[in-house]
């Protein structure tokens, strides 16, 4: 196979800035906010088609097999930060309930002759590895550049990595020795947006970037800005101050930034940051509710911000969606005992 084989026929699409509205959004003259809602709908499915497409075009005329996801490894360059976030747990379920709808792309591993690296479909092999079953895969020669390739075009078209999860992709193929134009095409971008990401992944720690995480609506301005913010303080303010605080660890990704970028731009950073709060406990397990036979039925984790209920299927099948069926009822005797509750 030629080093450019694996990108025959996808589609010729001008480079473009990270995060730009697509074509097909901009066309959509709903105004409102029921038009930002039909906007959002229409981005998400375009961006879902296209990476069906792409993927669909590298997997063409080969054979789907299944493999056994305990012998499939990942790609050689890591490309996310958050691996069970929402949106995985809903891949998850879906699986679990209509099955694999489109096969994942390994190779044979360069280094192991019985196992397989993936080029893309990481995420569908470990919701694979959950549910105990073997995963769909096509397996095809492919070359490191190849590989790379595929791992970020097939993620550029679905669109859900965030600006600092792609900036790190960017900086990591650089240093494994991938040239630039590799990485413009990996990640469907121009040499000069390929330049302020490598920039912005090298001047702040990985440390500082995992502790933060995807942070998903954060966009590109705003981590120069910090990147610049942190390299003002000369590299030397830790940040553990501020991520050792409960505030800090019960935030969102994105609200962990701002905290950071607070904490990064006013010389009273860390006075801050003590304020805050105490440093966080180490996370508990949680507690459970049992039945009256003593089988525990639901896992049970608090904290200021959630409380979160997880139903153990396997106890008690169905009772997710019993529980859910009587939801409205049980809010509405929860809003009637505050209504009666009398005031402090």
């Amino acid at each position: 196979m030629s080093r450019r084989g694996i990108l025959t026929n996808l589609p010729d699409e001008k480079l473009t800035a990270v995060n730009s509205t697509p074509v097909r959004e901009r066309q959509v003259r709903t105004s409102g906010a029921f038009g930002s809602v039909v906007r959002e709908i229409d981005a998400l499915a375009a961006k879902a088609d296209a990476a069906r497409e792409i993927e669909a075009r590298l997997t063409a005329g080969e054979i789907v097999v299944e493999l056994d996801p305990s012998e499939i490894d990942a790609s050689f360059v890591a490309d996310r930060l958050s691996q069970d976030d929402d949106e995985f747990q809903a891949l998850v379920q879906a699986i679990r309930e209509r099955g694999q709808d489109s096969p994942i792309l390994v190779r044979r591993h360069p280094d192991a002759e019985t196992r397989y690296q993936v080029a893309f479909g990481h995420r569908r092999v470990r919701a694979a590895q959950i549910l105990g079953r073997p995963v769909r895969a096509v397996v095809k020669q492919l070359t490191d550049r190849d590989l790379v390739l595929a791992q970020g075009q097939e993620n550029s078209a679905r669109a859900n990595l965030s600006f600092v999860e792609r900036a790190l992709f960017a900086r990591r193929l650089e240093e494994i020795g991938q040239d630039r134009e590799t990485i413009m095409s990996a990640l469907g971008v121009d040499k000069t947006v390929v330049s302020r990401m490598i920039s912005v992944a090298s001047k702040l720690p990985t440390s500082l970037i995992e502790a933060i995480g995807a942070a998903p609506s954060t966009g590109r301005d705003r981590w120069v800005e910090l990147a610049t913010q942190y390299e003002a303080n000369g590299g030397t303010r830790s940040l553990e101050p501020l991520s050792a605080t409960a505030e800090f660890a019960a935030a969102a990704s994105d609200e962990r930034f701002e905290l950071a970028l607070v904490y990064f731009s006013t010389p009273d950073g860390p006075q801050i940051a003590s304020s805050l709060g105490k440093p966080r406990k180490p996370a508990s397990e949680g507690s459970y509710w049992s039945n009256g036979g003593g089988c525990r039925i639901a896992r049970i984790k608090a904290d200021p911000r959630k409380f979160t209920v997880a139903i153990d299927e396997k106890a008690a099948p169905g009772f997710g969606d019993f529980l859910l069926k009587q939801m409205d009822r049980l809010y509405a005797s929860y809003q009637s005992q505050v209504k009666e509750a009398p005031a402090e």
